[in-house]
């Protein structure tokens, strides 16, 4: 069983349900992908660098842009990985295996637990892109951003499954 599985919270203090919902969405992700042979977990089946294995990439990279980045105010060379808004979050080198990469977002989403847990639901940063922002819509943009791959890892499955080639 891995670390984030949790049993789903609907009722109870509005932060544990937001974190327990963040959780499942983190298993979601991941378990779109779990299991793919390496090559299937590359396979692209659309225009963009959207895979199975690049997007549990760009949800490590969004993990650490938003709390290892922006709410603990780390350098890139203080992040445990790449940490830069741009394509690049994608990008999975020709060693790195799914393993790998899930244990990765794995280690952001600890760290990113870690590091929220020093903040209220209220603690408000200026972000430049998004302007004054709380610990609480951060908590639910990564939501958002989380059930949205799942749901975009959903679909590539699908058709892995149907064509394993």
């Amino acid at each position: 069983m891995n670390a984030i599985r949790t049993h789903r919270i609907t009722n109870g203090p509005e932060r544990d349900i937001l974190e327990n919902m963040l959780d499942h969405n983190r298993q979601a992700l991941i378990d779109t992908a779990q299991g793919l042979s390496e090559p299937n977990a590359r396979r692209r089946l659309v225009p963009s660098l959207t895979t199975p294995i690049t997007l549990l990439k760009h949800a490590a990279a969004a993990e650490r842009i938003w709390f290892q980045r922006f709410w603990a105010d780390l350098t890139p060379a203080d992040c445990d990985g790449y940490s830069d808004r741009d394509e690049q979050t994608f990008t999975v080198g020709p060693e790195e295996s799914l393993p790998d990469v899930i244990a990765e977002f794995e280690r952001a989403g600890r760290r990113s637990r870690e590091i929220a847990a020093r903040f209220t639901l209220d603690d408000t940063k200026h972000n430049p892109r998004e302007g004054t922002v709380s610990m609480r819509w951060t908590l639910l943009a990564m939501i958002e951003e989380f059930a949205r791959h799942a749901g975009h890892g959903d679909i590539l499955r699908e058709q892995i499954d149907q064509d394993p080639t």
